[in-house]
């Protein structure tokens, strides 16, 4: 009888091991057959499985891309090339353990993203209009020059004011070539050891829960570990989704169901769409009116106002404005959130279920028995995700969801939460010091456009400059480095267009990447970027649990073409402009690699030496607290641990907020307010425009099927889940 065995596998004399590796890459190959790209080479059992396997180095790299996790990376190198990509294989698949970091298809598919067509190869400078995607290849030398000479031009003629730093999270985590927060890039070194740049707060993932819980627990608001829910009764989770958005190696979704199984805690999904987490794990699904959330949450804490479930001894020692006992004097009377919730606030509206099914869509009778269910379960781990503040007045939604965890006394405690995001525990390990901005002004990041516009009629009290009362001059520099908000992922694409195409506008756009991006397109010089795997670096910063890790990306082959790392491209523009030994400081990427790791051992004795970190590719640590839990310290002495807010306590009713409404000039239909209140904001869904243009789907959940890296180049596939069309 006759088998079917590939040549491949007779010709390389393989174990059986090398047998599975031949198999899962047939399979690989042919589950990717719906994805059409123009490669030059595809990987095969031929290439990957070389005879002389004595030549093969195994080079340990990291995806960087902006999931919320880094993920390890295995290349497998011969001759300079990488053949194929594993992942972590150390460790253990022990939930209490060192476990593995797996990285998803995407982070294994690197090897294409090195490999891909569209890499840029060459310095360039534009030769049509902006936008077009015509330009001309030049050499280094006269890229520096352009830049230089141009940024010395518009810094005298505008000030250092006028350049900006845009948005961009195209490579995450590292020490020397994170793109963001672009604050703390080596292009802000280079800025700031020329005079500065304007800067920028807030982001596009999560500005309004940034915003909005500052003003509750001050600075940003951290939550429990998923893995804590194993002392949790009860999860809810109010527009998070970590199946989808947490979805990589660093193993939050394995936390939170790992954690579930150990406490059998109930789960309660509250989210319009039937979502990844769910997918049959949950106990109830409760599907809602995008937008609506606050509603909700105001109906639940009527309930338990009125039913006695809310935690009054905990109101009243760690918090401001539940009632009038912690109502500051400034505020007026009967302001106090208790007095709002009750119908007797400035309103007189009572937040009844009745009230909040009218909005929500949610039955009143649900409504009363999940606020039951909630204030009977101690502790409860309450929790929301990005999605309910990407709305009108979100960050109000915010400060209402969080409202739960507080009413209920969860927060600072074991299995409990503080209604924010999950937390994780960080490693204190250094990263490249980018020094002090000398300018203070900065902007909000959704608003970059309108300072090229009208940059000097932008001010505090409209448009919330801060660090002065107004912007002086119009952006006329933008430095575009791994991002695509230029044109990709901001809004109005063709206001965005119309500006940037406009050249006496913003003057000079640098584009630093590593392929054509349709914001590269719009630069006047772009400079191609090395990957992760053509340099050396660490990474780090992942949305982990409670055990945190490192990674030492080491450098698997050499760059690329005519690519260079952000190091040297700022390093030989810092030269041109007379800072060079301010921003080197006489060290080589490598010699500052060197340098911040033996300050990180200093903070964590237990790492090993550089050299042998090298070798072993990842640390990992857990907390040695068990769980990370959020203001722990703050609820086990207030007095010794006081939050970040004015009064060092939470703040349900923020004065802070009070004079921002009475000061700010605010367009139709935005809500600035002291208290966690609902407001439907613009285009909500009784909105005149929603009633003609409804797009809002509860329960039919749009699905991607064979989705791998660049997924937007080839065909996907969508289609709704069986049973859910008539």
């Amino acid at each position: 009888m006759k088998t079917n065995i590939p040549d491949a596998v007779l010709a390389a004399e393989v174990t059986r091991r090398g047998l599975v590796k031949t198999t899962a890459i047939g399979g690989l190959a042919i589950a990717s057959s719906a994805l059409t790209l123009p490669f030059t080479r595809i990987a095969n059992a031929a290439d990957a499985i070389s005879p002389n396997v004595s030549s093969e180095k195994i080079i340990w790299s990291a995806c960087t891309v902006n999931c919320g996790s880094r993920c390890p990376l295995r290349m497998h190198v011969v001759d300079g090339e990488i053949k194929y990509v594993e992942t972590d294989n150390t460790g253990d698949d022990n939930y209490d353990g060192l476990h593995q970091i797996r990285a998803c298809l995407r982070g294994r598919s690197m090897r294409r993203r090195v490999y891909n067509p569209d890499r840029l190869k060459y310095p360039m400078k534009r030769v049509g209009k902006r936008g077009e995607g015509k330009f001309e290849r030049i050499s280094w030398d006269e890229a520096y020059d352009i830049i230089t000479t141009n940024m010395q031009r518009l810094i005298k003629d505008y000030g250092n004011e006028s350049i900006y730093l845009n948005y961009g999270t195209g490579t995450l985590g590292g020490t020397m070539t994170r793109s963001w927060p672009p604050g703390k890039t080596l292009v802000a070194r280079l800025m700031n050891c020329c005079g500065g740049y304007l800067n920028h707060y807030g982001d596009y993932s999560s500005a309004q829960i940034a915003a909005g819980l500052n003003y509750t627990y001050g600075g940003w608001a951290d939550g429990n570990s998923p893995s804590d829910i194993e002392n949790s009764k009860l999860v809810v989770l109010f527009g998070n989704n970590p199946g989808e958005t947490r979805m990589s190696g660093g193993g939050v979704t394995y936390y939170l169901e790992q954690a579930r199984q150990k406490s059998n805690a109930r789960m309660i999904i509250i989210d319009p769409r039937y979502t990844d987490t769910g997918a049959g794990r949950e106990d109830e699904w409760i599907p809602i009116r995008p937008g609506t959330d606050a509603a909700l949450v105001n109906a639940l804490a009527y309930v338990m106002i009125t039913e006695d479930m809310v935690d009054q001894p905990f109101l009243d020692k760690y918090c401001v404005g539940y009632d009038e006992k912690t109502l500051p004097a400034s505020a007026p009377k009967n302001g106090h959130y208790k007095a709002y919730i009750l119908g007797q606030g400035r309103d007189g509206i009572a937040k009844t279920p009745e009230w909040a099914s009218q909005i929500t869509g949610i039955p009143a009778a649900r409504i009363v028995k999940l606020a039951r269910e909630i204030g009977s379960a101690k502790p409860a781990y309450i929790s929301q995700g990005w999605g309910p503040q990407r709305h009108a007045n979100g960050e109000i939604v915010t400060r209402a969801i969080s409202m739960l965890a507080i009413l209920t006394g969860n927060v600072g405690i074991n299995g409990g939460n503080s209604g924010a995001r999950e937390g994780s525990y960080d490693l204190p390990f250094e990263r490249m010091p980018t020094l002090e901005n000398p300018v203070e002004t900065s902007i909000s990041m959704f608003l970059w456009t309108d300072a090229i516009e009208r940059g000097p009629e932008m001010t505090a009290l409209r448009d919330g400059v801060r660090g002065k009362d107004k912007l002086d001059v119009p952006i006329k520099m933008i430095w575009n480095y791994a991002g695509n908000c230029l044109i990709n992922q901001h809004s109005e694409i063709n206001r965005t267009h119309e500006i940037l195409q406009d050249d006496k506008k913003c003057e000079m756009i640098v584009v630093i990447d590593c392929h054509m991006t349709s914001s590269a397109k719009y630069a006047d010089i772009l400079l191609p970027d090395c990957t992760a795997s053509e340099q050396m670096d660490f990474a780090l910063d992942a949305s982990c649990g409670n055990m945190s890790y490192v990674i030492f990306t080491d450098q698997a082959i050499k760059p690329r073409f005519e690519c260079k790392t952000i190091y040297q491209m700022t390093s030989e523009l810092a030269k041109r402009l007379g800072v060079e030994q301010q921003f080197t400081e006489g060290r080589t990427q490598e010699e500052w690699m060197r340098h911040l790791y033996e300050q990180s051992r200093q903070a964590i004795p237990e790492l090993p030496t550089f050299e042998a970190f090298r070798k072993q590719g990842i640390f990992k640590q857990r907390d040695p607290e068990g769980h990370h839990v959020a203001y722990k310290a703050f609820r086990d002495d207030p007095q010794a641990n006081p939050l970040t807010t004015p009064s060092g306590k939470i703040e349900i009713y923020s004065q802070a907020l009070a004079e921002i409404a009475a000061t700010w000039e605010l367009p139709e239909g935005d809500v600035i307010d002291p208290l966690p209140i609902y407001t439907p904001g613009f285009e909500n869904y009784i909105d005149p425009l929603d009633q003609r243009l409804s797009v809002a789907i509860n329960g039919l959940p749009l699905q991607i099927s064979r989705a791998l890296y660049l997924w937007q180049r080839g065909c996907s596939e969508s289609f709704l889940p069986p049973g859910d069309v008539d």
